[in-house]
């Protein structure tokens, strides 16, 4: 693992190593319309390495919303330690044409957290494919992260539960291979804070039960992410992972962060509305660290992390935690 200092400006502005970078990988899923290709990021030495699946969104850019976006977290992830997989979901634009007329589309909520339990049941395929990564892989560090309908298909895998609208069945899709999780922009409750002037389009997401989701989770929420399609009750929304499901959890709320956290898809990202390069780098280093902490406790990344980004008047975002995760810093006990 990297060594890390405890300046903001090291975080912001660091020398990031070079990582190994694959795409696609072409997995094999019987039942699926087509195969499923992962983008494989890793550290170019080490062993024993955790793994970091991620999510993508749902946005309408043919190339973020895929397995070669959110490149801004992946590359940093990877040079911090991590081997990052990323499906490239039923739901990415891309696809739209081969998938028309699915009955799934276009969210294929289901199918998404299905890819990401296809690939940990084919982490040997994977190690073939990239002989890089041969005998380098830790499988019992396993985390889940995924940015906004990425965040939901998370939340389902670190065990929320929904109701299948067509069926009226209750749905888990509960991973006990995965034992930590980290939230971006992720979907809130339900029920009747579910009320924006999109919401009818997706009953599903009205059923949210997240009192459910017992795995331990960073829950990452931009204070300006009003997202008015979805809800009424505003930002605090999104930090409703945190709120309502039980402990161990974690709140980082990101100061004058909106739906792209900066521009964690891609940076110069037309969607983007609160560019930000710093914005991202912090949320980036300060995912990271919390990961690295969670998976060695005696890896002291988070403290220091918070130290450089969360404290003081130019603090890129404000720790809360619950649980036995109740190891955030203050200016008082920092380093």
């Amino acid at each position: 693992m990297t060594e890390w200092t405890s300046t903001a400006d090291t975080y912001l502005h660091p020398r990031v190593p070079p990582v190994l970078s694959v795409s696609p990988v072409a997995l094999s899923a019987p039942g699926r319309p087509m195969d499923l290709e992962v983008r494989v990021s890793a550290p170019m030495s080490g062993t024993d390495l955790p793994i970091v699946l991620f999510s993508h969104g749902h946005g309408n850019a043919y190339g973020l919303a895929s397995l070669d976006g959110y490149l801004p977290l992946a590359k940093v992830w990877a040079a911090r330690g991590f081997v990052v997989i990323q499906p490239h979901h039923l739901s990415a634009p891309r696809l739209s044409r081969q998938v028309a007329g699915h009955p799934d589309a276009p969210l294929f909520w289901r199918s998404r957290a299905e890819d990401m339990s296809l690939v940990l049941d084919r982490l040997d395929e994977i190690e073939r494919a990239v002989p890089q990564l041969a005998g380098r892989l830790d499988r019992g560090k396993v985390a889940v992260a995924g940015h906004s309908l990425g965040g939901f298909t998370a939340e389902l895998l670190l065990g929320a539960t929904v109701t299948d609208p067509d069926t009226g069945e209750a749905v888990t899709c509960l991973e006990p291979r995965i034992t930590q999780g980290v939230l971006l922009a992720a979907i809130g409750r339900g029920g009747d804070a579910f009320d924006g002037f999109m919401s009818a389009r997706v009953p599903l997401f009205r059923t949210l039960d997240l009192t459910t989701m017992t795995t331990s989770a960073l829950v990452v929420a931009g204070d300006k992410d009003d997202s008015p399609h979805w809800t009424t009750t505003g930002p605090d929304w999104h930090a409703d992972p945190y709120r309502l499901a039980p402990g161990p959890k974690t709140l980082l709320t990101v100061f004058g962060g909106e739906h792209l956290l900066g521009g964690i898809a891609g940076h110069d990202g037309a969607e983007t509305t609160d560019e930000s390069p710093d914005r991202v780098a912090a949320v980036a280093e300060l995912t990271a660290a919390y990961l690295r902490t969670a998976f060695d406790p005696g890896d002291d990344a988070w403290r220091k992390a918070q130290h450089a980004l969360t404290t003081g008047s130019d603090a890129f975002g404000r720790i809360e935690s619950k649980g036995d995760r109740a190891d955030a810093v203050s200016e008082a006990d920092a380093p």
